[in-house]
């Protein structure tokens, strides 16, 4: 046998091939280890929208009035090495529009990362960020 057929069977059984496959990113949605869990507080949302709600979505658990679709709107917003809760970047350019004086406060953990972040409708931008969590947040109607 020669030298570099041996070697196309060791490369064959190296685990090699397993140690790549183990090292490639996990879809969002793969995250089922049932760690995480977020406190979301709402505050000046108006129309019964205020106060307190715990959402699980590894399983689907907890107090908020919609927990099917905050959890969808968390998976649609987690990214695979982004951070789902980002802030507006700092220098972007926001339409001077406001939105209203509800706040929310959420904290816990998701995706295996701990959050502890606010919304508000400050601008066009903050508008924006908070739309995109609507259902987690209550919709304001814009």
């Amino acid at each position: 046998m020669s030298y570099v057929t041996r070697l196309g069977r060791l490369a064959r059984l190296s685990p090699l091939p397993l140690f790549l496959a183990a090292l490639a990113p996990t879809p969002a949605s793969a995250y089922t280890d049932g760690g995480d869990h977020l406190t979301v507080t709402v505050r000046d949302a108006g129309s019964g929208a205020d106060g307190t709600f715990e959402v699980d979505c590894h399983p689907t658990r907890g107090t908020h009035p919609d927990l099917p679709g905050a959890c969808a709107a968390l998976e649609r917003n987690t990214r695979w090495g982004k951070d789902t809760f980002a802030p507006v970047p700092e220098g972007s350019f926001c339409t001077m529009l406001y939105g209203g004086p509800a706040t929310a406060h959420v904290t816990g953990t998701w995706a295996g990362r701990p959050v502890d972040t606010w919304f508000d409708r400050s601008d066009g931008c903050d508008i924006a960020r908070w739309d995109r969590f609507v259902p987690l947040l209550p919709s304001m109607g814009t």
